[in-house]
């Protein structure tokens, strides 16, 4: 239960504490939601405890973490990073400046997975999944939280992210379906088989620019996959090619405006589709390996 103590002459009431850091966090389109939320895991409270307690004072060691968050936050580092963890796909994930922060539209791409395995698969069968560029492990860990029949190889080239990873599918108590595997891209498991292949690669335009807190904060190497946007593509796609089984299917992430060219990277792949996130934008490309092959 949170301790709001009372302090006549150091503390200040939620309102307005509220209230300036909204006005210090004001050149953020999302500044006093922001600060709510700091607040909020200061407090350890959700929203409407902090609504209806506008009047409750508090210590100072709290007012002092706060202060530091917002000041953080003014810098505009992430939230999630300021706070560590991210909501994914019903699942709250550890996150670090070593992984990028998992995005909403990167959830039609568990969808689209969990999709293709249930066709794929029966209920009691295994299905063998490797997620390439795993960052925090969100969507390796939403997988095999989605489909108990899952494997999951989770890939990056990042020891850091890796890390984070295992914890993540620990903390999630998946870690002995999920296993961590540093690689660029699918060379450490050129020899293996999978049902699925997934990734939301690197697909950023050198020279794009993006929000400071993107720019600023998140790892590059997870952002910019070189002059085109489409290197990591290029190379993933027959990489993919190569490792999944007959029938199989590759399911990635895309940028804005590349559902083209991203399909003609998947020139003689069968049924080739591409599903549009919540703004109509084409997000997730889906492809199956010629099953004769």
């Amino acid at each position: 239960m949170l301790r709001v103590v009372t302090f006549a002459m150091a503390s200040q009431t939620i309102r307005d504490l509220v209230g300036e850091a909204a006005e210090r966090l004001c050149a953020l389109a999302t500044g006093r939601r922001d600060a709510e939320l700091l607040l909020m895991r200061v407090l350890g409270v959700d929203r409407t405890w902090l609504m209806a307690h506008g009047d409750a004072e508090l210590a100072p060691e709290q007012i002092e973490r706060f202060e530091g968050w917002v000041e953080r936050r003014a810098k505009h580092e992430p939230v999630q990073y300021i706070v560590g963890e991210v909501e994914f796909y019903g699942l709250t994930l550890r996150v670090t400046p070593d992984v990028l922060i998992p995005r909403p539209e990167t959830e039609h791409v568990v969808e689209a997975v969990v999709e293709k395995a249930g066709e794929r698969v029966g209920h009691e069968a295994t299905i063998r999944i490797c997620d390439v560029g795993t960052g925090s492990g969100a969507i390796a860990i939403a997988l095999a939280t989605a489909l108990p029949q899952a494997r999951v190889t989770a890939i990056d080239v990042s020891p850091a992210a890796l890390a984070v990873a295992r914890e993540n599918a620990e903390r999630h108590g998946v870690a002995g379906r999920v296993r961590c595997v540093e690689s660029d891209l699918l060379s450490a498991v050129g020899g293996e088989k999978f049902d699925v292949v997934v990734s939301n690669p690197p697909y950023v335009q050198n020279g794009e620019v993006l929000e400071v807190q993107v720019r600023e904060y998140e790892p590059h190497a997870a952002l910019f996959a070189g002059p085109t946007g489409l290197e990591v593509y290029r190379r993933l796609i027959p990489e993919a090619g190569n490792t999944l089984v007959a029938g199989g299917w590759l399911v990635m992430e895309v940028g804005q405006g590349q559902r083209e060219a991203v399909a003609e990277l998947l020139g003689g792949w069968e049924q080739v589709s591409f599903l549009d996130d919540l703004q109509g934008i084409p997000r997730v490309a889906i492809a199956q390996r010629a099953r004769g092959e």
